[in-house]
């Protein structure tokens, strides 16, 4: 029997977790120890009784990872001492190596492999040590995905506008769903519209990296938008990670996932849910498609399902931080082999964000005080200077009032005069924007 094939779970961490229990059946079956005879028939008698309990086993756990698993524990009796056993980790109150039954709970539960699944922090950075080589060697990093706001958005039927009605008659057949974009779920009482370019840049990222759906969002729900997102179980399979597998409330964590640190990349449009992981994280530009989205954030306007409107498909936010991706997987990999197992994928994005205002100096005008430091840091991030007084270096005068004396000092000493969102847009997109398109209207005085 194999494990690996055997297994609903594909991913490199994941297979080598079973290849490990496969190596340890391979190992421990009296079939592979050809060169151990049977010293008596009570022995013998006591490999059949084993092979039984086995038997029994597959008939009521069928192929899941846990019966094949449990199978391999049985199998392991014969040959594994309890006292000589490290339990690098569980299923239930089961060694996964030696079968004996532990007291307590210890280790991080890795429940979206497999329900009951935990594994003890030595085997944890066994898997990722191994995982990471392997990942390296293929050129692949890992990629976390939120999937609220981020690739797709979703309402309630019942939360629909009277303008966005017209929806219930145009949504895409359920039948093959790689051929549309906005769907009805009835069972779920909810319509889904991904976001527009969201099968292309997962078919690219999916090249340069290991990628796995991380949401706050409950498991049922996930594996639906799983469904929508990747049909055909190319990309994520089981690396589906829902609010039920984190270790924190309202928080999402790199604990739970076989992966490295230094090696992994989030995109998520919450930055707050990543208190721990900012470095790893790039925030995207929200998605609001429908009205209800628009609410819950505030926004008191038509959502793009009203003005029968989307966001462009070859210039929108996936398409753009598609190209980030290419550029920050690139300058990891690019003419660094020999130096990779030192290399972090933290500090290429940290440098690959500051060359985006590289050559800037700012200066703020009447912002109100609360927005002033968040402005400023996220300006510092992308390599801009920020001073306090007017000096001759200063390129850009940012604020919302074009009369103030700083505003009228960038408009007589030909200085570009904008409003803050030219910051937020350059930290969305990860590119400096057109200064026009975000100029303050000039007074006459």
């Amino acid at each position: 029997m194999s494990v690996v094939t055997d297994s609903p779970v594909h991913s490199s961490s994941s297979d080598d977790f079973v290849a490990y229990i496969d190596a340890a059946l391979d190992a421990s079956s009296p079939e592979a120890s050809s060169d151990k005879e049977v010293e008596n028939q009570d022995e013998f008698e006591s490999v059949r009784i084993k092979r039984r309990k086995i038997e029994s086993i597959e008939e009521t756990q069928g192929s899941t990872l846990e019966g094949i698993v449990k199978e391999n524990l049985a199998v392991a009796e014969i040959s594994v001492e309890v006292d000589e056993c490290t339990h690098p980790g569980s299923f239930g109150n089961m060694c996964i190596r030696c079968g004996q039954k532990l007291d307590g709970e210890s280790g991080v539960t890795f429940g979206y492999i497999h329900k009951g699944l935990r594994l003890h922090d030595e085997e944890i950075s066994r898997l990722r040590n191994t995982d990471i080589k392997n990942l390296l060697h293929h050129k692949k990093l890992y990629l976390m995905l939120d999937l609220d706001h981020t690739l797709l958005n979703s309402t309630h039927l019942g939360h629909l506008s009277s303008e966005e009605l017209h929806l219930l008659n145009q949504t895409d057949s359920l039948e093959d769903v790689s051929k549309g974009s906005i769907f009805k779920l009835e069972f779920m009482h909810m319509m889904t519209k991904l976001r527009p370019f969201v099968r292309t840049f997962l078919k690219e990222a999916s090249e340069m990296f290991e990628m796995y759906i991380y949401t706050m969002g409950d498991r049922p729900y996930a594996l639906e938008m799983a469904k929508l997102l990747d049909p055909q179980g190319e990309y994520f399979n089981a690396k589906i990670i829902s609010r039920d597998d984190g270790t924190q409330k309202h928080q999402k964590g790199l604990d739970v996932v076989l992966g490295q640190e230094r090696a992994v990349l989030i995109l998520d449009d919450t930055e707050h849910a990543w208190m721990k992981h900012k470095d790893n994280l790039i925030v995207m530009e929200r998605y609001h498609f429908f009205a209800s989205s628009c609410r819950q954030f505030g926004f008191n306007c038509k959502s793009l399902a009203e003005l029968k409107n989307d966001e462009n498909e070859s210039e929108g936010a996936l398409a753009r931080i598609l190209e980030v991706l290419k550029q920050v997987h690139s300058t990891f990999f690019d003419g660094l082999q020999e130096d990779l197992v030192g290399r972090d994928v933290r500090q290429v994005l940290k440098s690959v964000r500051k060359d985006v205002l590289s050559g800037c100096v700012i200066i703020f005008s009447r912002i109100v005080h609360s927005a002033l430091p968040t402005l400023q840091k996220m300006a510092g991030q992308m390599g801009a200077t920020c001073l306090a007084e007017l000096d001759p270096s200063v390129t850009h005068v940012v604020g919302t009032d074009a009369g103030t004396e700083k505003s009228r000092w960038a408009v007589k000493e030909n200085k570009f005069l904008v409003h803050p969102r030219w910051i937020e847009a350059a930290n969305y997109f990860w590119q400096k924007q057109p200064e026009e398109n975000f100029a303050l209207k000039k007074k006459h005085w």
